[in-house]
């Protein structure tokens, strides 16, 4: 199982429609997430600067990401969440971010 942490950055303006949204996943996003293989998937947001960590663990992380860019569901998705990020450089969010190197696991 790959662990994945990353970080993306929100427009600082737009933190309360982000957190909202979320509250609120469309359940045919959930079941794309869990049937392309992402579990234990969080996300954490410091309010202060509108930085994004998140962390999710999946088995195959290339065929996880290509799973969800054959669902409509995630197009859609990642279309309307784009507009709250900064510094995408033309990518959807799930391509975009930084994925963050792994230095310590306690099993």
């Amino acid at each position: 199982m790959q662990r994945v942490g990353f970080r993306l950055q929100l427009n600082t303006d737009t933190l309360d429609e982000y957190v909202r949204r979320h509250a609120e996943v469309w359940p045919d996003m959930l079941e794309a997430l869990r049937s392309t293989g992402w579990t234990n998937y969080s996300l954490f947001l410091d309010r202060e600067d509108g930085a994004l960590f998140g962390y999710f663990e999946t088995p195959d992380l290339d065929a996880a990401r290509a799973g969800m860019a054959k669902l409509d569901v995630n197009t859609r998705w990642q279309a309307e969440m784009a507009p709250f990020f900064q510094q995408l450089a033309g990518k959807k969010p799930d391509e975009g971010f930084t994925q963050l190197e792994s230095v310590f696991y306690l099993a």
